[in-house]
């Protein structure tokens, strides 16, 4: 990961949440770490989208953010904040196919992408761990995406994040 990709050099915009179309980006995990869903939360927002993947390495992590991602309108994927996982050793790929810029979160930091980890919590009400994810059709995903979009949320005045 070079160093001017570091979560230290991102813009401003992003950091205070101000503008839409700045992303977190994770990965829950299956059973026996075999399975995963990517998650992906807006920042200012905290409009939620999730990705049925093939299996967790960075082919799939790539292929799942990119089919999700490229739904949205281009306005509103303007960079994502990942952590250092090797998922997402593609990001230069990420990049360029969906023109976007990637951050990066510094190591054992879970608090530089605190709405993806919360979501990724209230995530684990519908998949609890353990379970296996290459079952989950991406239908049923963006059934839970929905019911966690229509869900107010304290953070944002009790209104919901398509409000």
């Amino acid at each position: 990961m070079p160093e001017e990709l570091r979560i230290v050099h991102r813009p401003e915009e992003v950091q205070t949440r101000l503008v839409p179309g700045h992303w977190e980006g994770d990965l829950i995990k299956g059973a026996f770490n075999r399975s995963c869903v990517g998650t992906l939360v807006e920042r200012k927002t905290r409009f939620v989208v999730l990705c049925r993947m093939d299996g967790c390495t960075a082919a799939d992590a790539l292929e799942g953010f990119t089919r999700q991602m490229k739904k949205l309108p281009a306005s509103m994927r303007t960079s994502l904040t990942y952590d250092r996982g090797t998922e997402l050793t593609c990001y230069a790929e990420l990049m360029q196919g969906l023109n976007i810029d990637v951050w990066f979160a510094d190591p054992h930091a879970p608090w530089q992408r605190g709405s993806n980890e919360n979501t990724n919590g209230l995530l684990r009400q519908f998949l609890p761990k353990g379970a296996d994810l290459s079952t989950v059709s991406q239908e049923y995903l963006n059934h839970i995406a929905l019911l966690m979009n229509t869900r107010p949320r304290q953070t944002l005045g009790w209104k919901t994040p398509p409000d």
